[in-house]
């Protein structure tokens, strides 16, 4: 496969910018941490003037073509290429959103269970493009999965992750009702007492929080819909839990098995960011899957 061309940015030096140093206009337009700096300036091209490379304490003049490399520098896919069908709801040089069906792991150890995210799109990519899922998707969860191209990308839109500028939201289908209807819940979390897998309501755990409005009520169950303020592993499945009213399908945490349904009732629904590079505002809504709409059908119905 052909080699990939490097990715790079561009800014024209502004008038009020004349004599500023080169390592100022990388944190103040590219927000590049002292870190990848130091890195990037040691590539091929990392970082240029008017086309030639350049030292970051040179002082810039108006008019100036500032670049600098963003792409991975052993940029690689290292799970082994595995053609699975992908439904992408977005993709640019820079990122990708799509729908994870329930059931496919992110990644994990290769050779061991069934292929991952990271087995199809080295089959969709080329193993020679690299991928940074932003945010995590537990197995059993459906839904709007934002990934990053590059290691710059992902830092960039991490360090928003959970803030206005990059929102992620889920429906879910609970087992009881919540009282009020619309709050937050404020629980710290932290692993279970020898369950290291799982976590619970625990004093000494991690700040967390999860905010929740309830779409509909019925007998035994409603649906909800919860946006992430933290990211805490199992969030939103440990919080519901601690107030009794599990996942429906959510074993693990008590939730009541349903028929049908193999896994917890929780869909990535909605997802709303700002383009790191182009600023673009950028929103994507998922509806629930066939699965968890024949829960809720069953819910209406019953």
């Amino acid at each position: 496969m052909a080699e990939r061309a490097p990715r790079s940015l561009f800014h024209t030096v502004q008038p009020e910018e004349a004599g500023s140093t080169v390592k100022h206009l990388l944190k103040t337009r590219f927000f590049m941490a002292e870190g990848y700096i130091a890195s990037v300036k040691l590539r091929p091209g990392g970082i240029c003037l008017n086309g030639e490379p350049v030292h970051t304490d040179v002082r810039v003049r108006s008019g100036d073509l500032l670049s600098a490399r963003i792409d991975d520098a052993e940029g690689r896919n290292p799970a082994r290429p595995v053609a699975l069908p992908l439904l992408f709801r977005y993709e640019d040089e820079d990122l990708a959103v799509l729908e994870k069906p329930a059931g496919l792991l992110v990644h994990g150890p290769e050779g061991r269970g069934a292929p991952t995210l990271a087995n199809a799109l080295a089959a969709a990519w080329g193993e020679e493009q690299s991928f940074h899922p932003v945010h995590r998707l537990d197995r059993g969860t459906s839904g709007l999965l934002l990934v990053a191209k590059s290691a710059y990308i992902s830092e960039r839109l991490r360090r928003v992750l959970h803030t206005e500028t990059l929102q992620r939201g889920y429906l879910a289908l609970a087992a009881g009702q919540l009282d009020p209807p619309c709050g937050d819940i404020a629980l710290p979390l932290g692993p279970a007492e020898g369950e290291s897998a799982l976590r619970c309501v625990r004093a000494d755990g991690q700040p967390a929080r999860t905010g929740y409005e309830t779409l509909a009520r019925f007998p035994g169950g409603s649906l909800l819909r919860l946006r992430l303020y933290t990211g805490r592993t199992h969030q939103i499945r440990a919080h519901l839990a601690a107030l009794g009213c599990p996942l429906f399908g959510d074993a693990r945490y008590g939730g009541p098995a349903t028929e049908g349904l193999e896994r917890p009732a929780l869909h990535a629904a909605f997802l709303r960011l700002r383009h790191p590079v182009t600023g673009e505002r950028l929103s994507f809504d998922s509806p629930l899957p066939a699965d968890l709409r024949s829960v809720l059908d069953s819910l209406s119905n019953g």
